[in-house]
Order: C-alpha cells, then sequence, then structure tokens
C-alpha cells in the first residue's frame, strides 16, 4: 500500500472512531433520561464494537493504527520511520477532528463546541497511564500468539477499560484531542487534555519497553493485519500493527 492509501485509511479510521465515541454518547445521554450509568454502558458498548469493525476494515491497508499511542509504539520497535509515525499522527488527529464534527452535525449541533467536562488530577492521570498501558500490552502480547485475535482483543479490553479506570479509558491522543472540542458526554476540558496525553505517552513507551524485555528479539513478529490475513510482510509498512484506541 502506498503512504497516501495508508494515510487515507488512518483519517477514515480514527474519523469513524471518534464519531462513534462521540456520537453514541450524545445518543445515550439523550435516551438514559439523566442514568449516567445507564448512557455511559451504551457509549462503552458502541465504542468496542466499533473498534473491532474498523480494525478488521481498515487493518489490511494501514495497520489501523487509530492512535498516535499504538504508532508511538510501533516507531520505537523500529517497525515505521519517525516521519512515517509523525504522518499517520497527523491524519489521525485531522481524522478525529473530522469525526467530532461529524458526529455534532448529525445530531443538529454547533460543528465545534469546546468542553467543560473536567477530567484533571493525579487519579485521572493514572487511569490514563494504566488504560493506554494495558492497550500496548493487549496489542503486543496477542500479536505474538494470537494475531487473528487483535482486533477482538482490542475492542475488548477498551469496553472494559471504560468501566475499570475513573477517566473512562480515553488511552488515544487522538481522541482525547478530538473530544475536547465536544462539550457532550464524552468531552473534555481542553486545559485537561494535555495531562492525558502525557500520560498515554508515557504508557505506550512503558509497555513497549516492557514487551521489549519480556518477549527479546521478537519486534519483527509486530501485530498486524497481514499477520492475522496469513499474508507475507516483506515490509516494515505490512508488518505493522493492527491496532486502536477510544
Amino acid at each position: 500500500m502506498t503512504i497516501s492509501r495508508r494515510l487515507i485509511a488512518e483519517f477514515l479510521g480514527t474519523a469513524f472512531l471518534v464519531a462513534a465515541v462521540i456520537g453514541s454518547g450524545i445518543m445515550g445521554e439523550r435516551l438514559a433520561a439523566g442514568n449516567e450509568a445507564l448512557a455511559l454502558l451504551a457509549n462503552t458498548i458502541a465504542t468496542g464494537a466499533a473498534l473491532v469493525a474498523l480494525i478488521l476494515a481498515f487493518g489490511p491497508i494501514s495497520g489501523a493504527h487509530l492512535n498516535p499511542a499504538v504508532t508511538l509504539s510501533v516507531a520505537l520497535e523500529r517497525e515505521f520511520s519517525w516521519l512515517e509515525s509523525c504522518q499517520y499522527a497527523l491524519v489521525q488527529i485531522l481524522g478525529g477532528v473530522t469525526g467530532a464534527v461529524a458526529a455534532h452535525l448529525m445530531f443538529g449541533l454547533s460543528p465545534v463546541s469546546l468542553s467543560h467536562h473536567a477530567r484533571s488530577g493525579p487519579a485521572q492521570f493514572l487511569s490514563e497511564f494504566i488504560a493506554t498501558f494495558g492497550l500496548i500490552c493487549v496489542i503486543w502480547g496477542c500479536s505474538r500468539s494470537r494475531p487473528a485475535a487483535v482486533p477482538y482483543a482490542v475492542g475488548a479490553y477498551i469496553t472494559a477499560a471504560y468501566w475499570f479506570t475513573s477517566s473512562t479509558s480515553f488511552a488515544n491522543p487522538a481522541v482525547t484531542i478530538a473530544r475536547s472540542i465536544s462539550n457532550t458526554f464524552a468531552g473534555i476540558r481542553p486545559v485537561d487534555a494535555p495531562l492525558f496525553v502525557l500520560a498515554q505517552a508515557i504508557g505506550a513507551i512503558s509497555a513497549t519497553l516492557l514487551f521489549r524485555w519480556l518477549v527479546p528479539g521478537s519486534s519483527t513478529a509486530t501485530p498486524g493485519c497481514a499477520n492475522f490475513n496469513n499474508t507475507t510482510a516483506e515490509t516494515p509498512q505490512a508488518r505493522s500493527a493492527a491496532l486502536r484506541t477510544s
């Protein structure tokens, strides 16, 4: 796949992911009649299901990172050049913003509305670190033993992490930035977003280094659609991760 095709796939995949996160949050809040647990449950199920579908759809094209933290992890394992990684991260962020705007328009809201939803403090930072650390562990762990299960494992993990972390497991810098321009159920104040992104980056780096030690010399077995489609990966791009997050 050419770089232009891969970038378009990452843009579209991230846009659909964010549209699912924000759109389901709006729908859930409107239908739950003030029951926040029910709204979160609806938001969770929609996000996890969308993740599985999007990784399966776009994985064979770009690896379906849909997440700068995942792309960072792949770059640290030298499966991507840093130039390609920066290009991936840029289109992921642009795709996320586009998905947020699309979700707003679908529900008759203003295209952009800065969020007032406060998510700050040490507990939130720790939650995002753990959420992202766990996501990368799931990705690297499954890719080495059951690569075909990666899309389902990622979807299942994010579905669970919505509930066991106080931050509801953003675990994705592009999604975090996109949600900062959405004053809806899924939003986060722009002032809180940098703390989340920092925690996510540290979590991704820590998990990558851990698996480099746990499974030494296996960086070429990176999770990717080339693996779970039973095709041969001849390039780092073809071996790239079929990965996510929320």
